[in-house]
């Protein structure tokens, strides 16, 4: 694996698994995150990150490329192949979902309205990642990707269109 590749993933990893979540724990100042609640957090966690991994992987085996590109800028090498199948089938953006699920849950936990204003603001910028994102890929792949896209909900399975 490339040097530029290895970077992505670390970097994803110290921002959407560390950093954010951090940073929605010092907003909501900093509690003790122990006992029952836990596991408020724990399963939705292993599930979110479970479902994100999976996405990593299958974009970098079946799509031969990787996540990083942010707004149109790619910080590491695009995927070449459309992916439809996977965790793809279930939705248009699964990584996205995964860390959404894993951020619900540690706001179940934290219980805090400036924590959840942080992730509200993340997730209307991560909405705008993911417009920019879908008109590159129609060009990339054009019908293909539209066909995909009118049969594949944007972010919640069964239930957001858009």
């Amino acid at each position: 694996m490339k040097t530029k590749h290895l970077f992505g993933y670390l970097l994803g990893l110290v921002l959407f698994v560390l950093a954010i979540p951090l940073l929605l724990w010092q907003l909501a100042g900093r509690p003790a995150l122990g006992g029952a609640g836990l596991w408020c957090f724990a399963v939705p966690a292993a599930l979110g990150i479970g479902l994100s991994v999976w996405s990593i992987v299958y974009m970098r085996l079946v799509g031969k490329g990787n996540p990083m590109d942010a707004f149109d800028h790619e910080l590491a090498p695009r995927t070449s192949v459309l992916m439809t199948g996977g965790p793809y089938r279930l939705c248009r953006n699964p990584m996205l979902l995964g860390v959404l699920v894993y951020y619900l849950g540690l706001l179940l936990v934290l219980r805090s309205w400036k924590a959840v204003l942080a992730f509200a603001l993340y997730l209307l910028v991560m909405l705008r990642q993911v417009d920019s994102e879908e008109k590159r890929l129609a060009r990339d792949f054009g019908d293909a990707y539209l066909t995909y896209k009118k049969k594949t909900k944007k972010l919640i399975p069964y239930i957001w269109v858009l």
